[in-house]
C-alpha cells in the first residue's frame, strides 16, 4: 500500500529556481500582449463589419454644372436637396442623411488644421445613407451622375474589406505566436524538470525505499515548478498589463488616428489576467508528466 514519504525534496535550492521564473515572465508577457492584441484586432473587425454594413457615402461637389432656371448655377444645398430627392425613388434605400458642414470640416480638420484654409476650402457636401442588399451601387452611381452631375458614391465596405482581411490575418498571426510561445514554455519546463530530477536522483531513490510512489515524487516536482510559474507569470502579466494601459492613455491623445483607440472591455482584461494562471497549469501539468514518465523509465 502507498503512502506519503516523510521527506521532501529541497527543490527550492535547485537553479531551477533562479532562471525558470524570469523565463516564464518574459513568455507570459508576451503571450499576454499577442493575446492583447488578438483581441483588439477581433474587436476592430467585428465594429468595421457593424458600423459600415450597407453604407454609402454620396458627395457632392462645391462646384457643380446644375442650372436653375433662370441660368445661374444651382447651390450647393439645393443641389443635395436634388441627390435626396433622386435618392427617394430608389428601392432599397433605407436612409439618407445630410452630413453637417461642420462635422465634414472636422473630418479634415486633423490634416488641415482649424485656421483660415480650412475656412477658404471649397469642401464637398456628404450624405449618409444606408442601403440593403438589393442596391445596385453601379446602377445608383450612374443616376446620380445623370441627375446631379458633379455627384459621386463612395462603398466604404469595399476599401475596408482588404483591411479587415489584413487584421483578420494579424489576428491568425498573433494566436499562433500564443501557441509558439505556449510551445517554448512547455519545452522549457519539461527541461528543468528533467534537470531537477537528475540532481534529485538520490533522494528520490531513497523516497522511494521509504515506501513514496512516484505519484507522490511527482507531485512535489508538479508544485514547486507551479509556484516558480505563477510567480513569474504574474510579473510578467502585471508587467504587460501596465504596458498596455499605458499604450491606451497614449492613444487617446493622438490625433488623426484612422484607428479605434487601444481599449480593451472589462472581460477582455480578465482574459489577460488569466494568462498567469493558464500557463502555471500548462507547466504544473507539463512537469508531472515529464517526472512520472521519467520514473516509469528507471529501473
Amino acid at each position: 500500500m502507498s503512502r506519503r514519504g516523510p521527506a521532501v525534496l529541497s527543490l527550492r535550492r535547485d537553479a531551477t529556481g533562479r532562471f525558470l521564473p524570469w523565463l516564464i515572465a518574459l513568455m507570459v508577457f508576451l503571450s499576454t500582449l499577442a493575446v492583447a492584441a488578438a483581441q483588439l484586432l477581433s474587436g476592430w473587425a467585428q465594429r468595421w463589419d457593424s458600423g459600415l454594413d450597407g453604407s454609402l457615402t454620396i458627395q457632392v461637389s462645391p462646384v457643380g454644372d446644375v442650372k436653375k432656371g433662370d441660368g445661374t448655377p444651382a447651390p450647393l444645398d439645393e443641389r443635395v436637396q436634388m441627390v435626396l430627392h433622386a435618392l427617394g425613388g430608389v428601392p432599397g434605400i433605407i436612409n439618407a442623411r445630410p452630413v453637417p458642414m461642420a462635422d465634414a470640416a472636422r473630418l479634415v480638420e486633423p490634416w488641415l488644421g482649424d485656421g483660415a484654409l480650412l475656412q477658404d476650402l471649397p469642401l464637398p457636401a456628404l450624405i449618409d445613407v444606408t442601403a440593403g442588399p438589393a442596391v445596385d451601387v453601379t446602377a445608383l452611381r450612374q443616376r446620380l451622375a445623370a441627375a446631379v452631375p458633379g455627384t459621386s458614391v463612395e462603398e466604404p465596405g469595399v476599401w475596408l474589406r482588404d483591411l479587415r482581411r489584413l487584421a483578420r490575418l494579424v489576428e491568425a498571426v498573433a494566436l499562433v505566436i500564443v501557441a509558439l510561445i505556449g510551445g517554448a514554455a512547455v519545452a522549457v519546463v519539461v527541461f528543468a524538470a528533467k534537470a531537477g530530477l537528475a540532481m534529485h536522483q538520490d533522494e528520490v531513490d531513497l523516497l522511494h525505499v521509504m515506501g513514496a510512489t512516484d505519484s507522490h515524487v511527482a507531485g512535489q516536482f508538479q508544485r514547486h515548478i507551479l509556484r516558480l510559474s505563477l510567480t513569474g507569470g504574474v510579473g510578467g502579466t502585471t508587467v504587460a498589463l501596465v504596458t498596455l494601459a499605458v499604450l491606451s492613455l497614449l492613444s487617446r491623445t493622438v490625433e488623426g488616428t484612422l484607428l479605434p483607440p487601444l481599449t480593451l472591455a472589462p472581460l477582455q482584461w480578465l482574459v489577460l489576467a488569466a494568462v498567469p494562471v493558464v500557463a502555471g497549469a500548462l507547466a504544473a501539468i507539463s512537469a508531472r508528466l515529464t517526472v512520472l514518465r521519467a520514473l516509469e523509465r528507471l529501473p
